[in-house]
């Protein structure tokens, strides 16, 4: 039986082709990619939708001194969904009813605990809340990829929770050693 290669735990970085879509410049972050089809968050789409206002409108008290950073825009799929993104410190492992685990002490969560958590100021850092995720069908991602869609790096948490949502992309793009702006999408022959 061939091994499926996975592209779990990899950031995806849109390439210029991808100019007039919905990920033009984006991150993904691969969560899930085996033989049925791939799922991932996109993490530098941000919304104009507030952490608090969020958690208003889903009758969650907060902390007058809650995190209010921006929501963003995990993908196309089911933009009603959330999740949130975060690394566990190693003091403070705590466990979630519904996450699924990344490298880097780094997991994705589905579970409304993690929300009265952040509303409650019990994790402050190294978290941010995405609507809607990023779906590939069965070997649709890695046909993107070799379409030149997308290039992958290795997952890197300081990428997700220490940069700017704004400059996430020149980022990881400057992690290869060039500009991807730079790049064209066009080839030929001479």
């Amino acid at each position: 039986m061939k091994k499926h290669f996975s592209f779990k735990n990899q950031l995806l970085i849109a390439m210029p082709i991808l100019n007039d879509s919905e990920f033009n410049q984006s991150i993904t972050v691969i969560c899930e990619h085996n033989e049925h089809g791939a799922m991932g968050i996109v993490v530098n789409n941000a919304l104009k939708l507030s952490t608090t206002t969020l958690l208003e409108q889903m009758d969650i008290p907060f902390q007058t001194n809650c995190s209010n950073q921006a929501v963003l825009s995990g993908g196309p799929v089911q933009p009603d969904r959330g999740f949130v993104v975060h690394r566990s410190k190693h003091e403070n492992k705590r466990t979630w009813k519904s996450s699924i685990q990344l490298e880097d002490n780094i997991a994705i969560t589905t579970s409304a605990d993690i929300l009265h958590a952040i509303a409650s100021e019990e994790i402050v850092d190294d978290v941010f809340i995405a609507l809607g995720y990023a779906g590939w069908g069965p070997g649709q991602l890695e046909q993107e990829i070799i379409a030149n869609n997308w290039i992958n790096i290795p997952l890197d948490a300081d990428l997700l929770f220490n940069t700017k949502i704004e400059s996430r992309w020149q980022q990881a793009s400057k992690k290869l050693g060039f500009d991807m702006s730079q790049l064209s999408y066009y080839s030929g022959n001479a």
